[in-house]
């Protein structure tokens, strides 16, 4: 067996050794013989090669290709093996035997050999594949054997023309020393070696002539995420959560994702992300790192913008490993939940200062989804005006038309619209266009579900939000609708979770105010008016957190707990913003799945002084 003593050498002159040199390697290598005093154990790298179609080359031209592989041996390989501090083991007729004494060095030599092979030789018919391992050898004299040697030339078989195969062993070794692109082919097993080997290609770099100029609409790409963790089983968990990324993004419609089979070609690779963004075409790119400790696992990802190397976000998460695949699932969503907002508010900067006559179609819609979040009578007017010619500048582009229609969703649950049914109803035919546009649109069904919402339809509005969730499961906005139409069906507990994922999904999102505001109602209705009080806080300090809104979730739960005083002041503060306020206006406007289903809200109001 293998690995079991030393071996005897064959004496080559009375034997005339194979055409192939893994069959002579692997013959030379198993012949065992009794140990002797010269005989010794160490740990090495090898390298094993032969040409590629050795014999046809051979049967074409006998004496020119033994000439020529003689001379490239001579005159190129061998010392290209000394210059990197390797050995010329032996040379058998179209293979070559060399070994390091260190990793690096025997995979920096493999690379630089295929490199001299596809450029300067890159007109001559031969060329190499090349296994690299690292294992325990059998050293006799100058010779070496055993598995080590045996798993290289399996590996140099495995490699394509003018490829390199290597070890999980090497892999683990180099990945993250040399700037190589390394892609995982799996486990394989091969003849005479028990276990079967985890095997790497190192992928050859094409220069192409190329210039990827940037899509119409921000591109991203997913680099690989690095498992820190030493243990190579994790690997799969780094891969898994890099893949459910790519994924979850492409279900973002406004968004340009690169293939996952693109990206991982840079995996175990040391990258320059300013050259990847060239190299893809894409303006941001995100990659992170996995690290396991026993049951717990620290996961880091940040988005870079690629065109200037400058840090868009950055966010590291702790958790516990209960079920793989539920921690891919959270960390999916939680990461796209923070990542596609921060996209949008740098879209939405660099497009502010712009003049409005030089603004395309993508352009408009930013600067209108900018008014959109700012939550005033004035920006409302400009948001609407924006996302208007965005439509127009392009009737299929259906974010344009959706944010449309929400815009005018907007109007009515700000009480800024002098006709609330007649916004609504341009509200949804906007929505209506945006999913005409495109059936697979999440934002169209949103503004849909909160135009239905409004309009007292909430089964209709629930049905539609929670198919925008289906569409894209980290769209924050859609979580923080789906618990407002909840709310007004009645379903308080189901209410205060779909605002909890909101905010867990997108912790600086514009729309947070609101979903805090969702909370504080949940919790009057629930009659827990110490919760509502914090949650009306809560949305009070927001930023955004402006209108009648959180005062009036401040001012109804104050008045339960009998500070009158305090409530009252909180409800001219809602009148300072909409005078008009009444009771019974309220009353209408957010109708509930249940008669008086509202009524803890406005009896509250009612305490604290609002008219009726």
């Amino acid at each position: 067996m293998v690995g079991e003593g030393p071996t005897c050498k064959l004496n080559l002159q009375k034997f005339k050794p194979p055409t192939n040199v893994l069959v002579s390697i692997e013959l030379i290598a198993n012949l065992p013989c009794m140990t002797d005093a010269k005989t010794k154990r160490r740990l090495a790298a090898i390298v094993a090669a032969d040409v590629v179609g050795y014999s046809g080359l051979m049967e074409s031209d006998e004496v020119g290709t033994l000439r020529a592989v003689s001379q490239l041996i001579d005159d190129v390989i061998s010392p290209l093996i000394t210059d990197h501090d390797g050995r010329v083991v032996k040379l058998m007729g179209d293979g070559i035997l060399a070994e390091f004494g260190s990793v690096v060095d025997a995979v920096n030599c493999a690379d630089s050999w295929q490199s001299l092979m596809s450029s300067d030789h890159a007109g001559s018919l031969i060329s190499f594949r090349i296994g690299v391992n690292q294992g325990d050898i059998i050293t006799q004299e100058d010779d070496i054997f055993g598995e080590g040697v045996n798993i290289a030339a399996r590996l140099e078989g495995l490699a394509e023309p003018g490829g390199i195969c290597i070890s999980g062993a090497v892999y683990h070794e180099v990945r993250n020393r040399l700037a190589l692109r390394y892609r995982d082919l799996g486990k394989k097993s091969v003849k005479n070696i028990s276990e079967p080997l985890r095997v790497f290609a190192i992928e050859r770099e094409i220069e192409l002539d190329i210039d990827l100029s940037l899509p119409d609409k921000p591109s991203i790409a997913v680099l690989p995420f690095d498992n820190m963790s030493g243990d190579q089983d994790q690997e799969y968990l780094a891969d898994g959560i890099t893949e459910d990324l790519i994924t979850a993004l492409s279900k973002v419609r406004w968004l340009f994702v690169i293939a996952r089979n693109s990206t991982f070609s840079y995996k175990g690779k040391a990258t320059d992300i300013k050259q990847v963004g060239r190299e893809l075409g894409v303006k941001y790119v995100m990659e992170g790192s996995l690290r396991k400790a026993g049951n717990r696992v620290r996961i880091t990802a940040q988005l870079i913008d690629a065109t200037n190397g400058h840090h868009v976000w950055a966010e590291r998460y702790d958790r516990q490993i209960e079920d793989i695949f539920d921690l891919q699932d959270e960390m999916t969503q939680t990461i796209i939940g923070a990542v596609e907002p921060e996209i949008s508010a740098v879209e939405r900067a660099q497009v502010a200062s712009k003049p409005p006559e030089n603004l395309d179609a993508w352009e408009c819609f930013q600067r209108g989804v900018w008014h959109m979040w700012s939550y005033n009578q004035a920006d409302h007017e400009n948001a609407l005006r924006y996302l208007t010619k965005a439509s127009e500048l392009d009737p299929d582009f259906a974010p344009a038309h959706a944010y449309r229609g929400y815009v005018h969703y907007q109007s009515v649950v700000m009480h800024w619209s002098k006709d609330f049914e007649n916004s609504l109803d341009e509200g949804m035919k906007a929505a209506r266009k945006a999913l005409a546009a495109d059936e697979r649109d999440a934002v169209a069904f949103f503004s849909i579900g909160r135009i239905y919402m409004m309009q007292g339809r909430q089964d209709d509005a629930i049905a539609a939000l929670q198919s925008s969730i289906s569409l894209n499961p980290s769209f924050a906005q859609a979580h923080h609708g789906l618990g407002m139409a909840l709310c007004l069906a009645g379903r308080l507990e189901e209410a205060h979770a779909a605002c909890d994922m909101c905010e867990r999904l997108s912790p600086r999102d514009p729309i947070l105010w609101a979903s805090l505001a969702v909370q504080a109602l949940t919790s009057i209705l629930a009659e827990d008016y110490e919760n509502a009080l914090m949650w009306a806080q809560r949305a009070k300090r927001h930023p955004n957190g402006t209108g009648y809104w959180p005062h009036a979730m401040m001012a109804a739960p104050l008045a339960h707990l009998g500070r009158l005083e305090e409530a009252n002041l909180a409800v001219q503060e809602m009148l300072a913003v909409v005078p008009t306020l009444t009771i019974g206006e309220l009353a209408k406007t957010y109708p509930t799945t249940e008669p008086g289903g509202l009524e803890p809200y406005l009896q509250g109001l009612r305490l604290a002084g609002l008219p009726e």
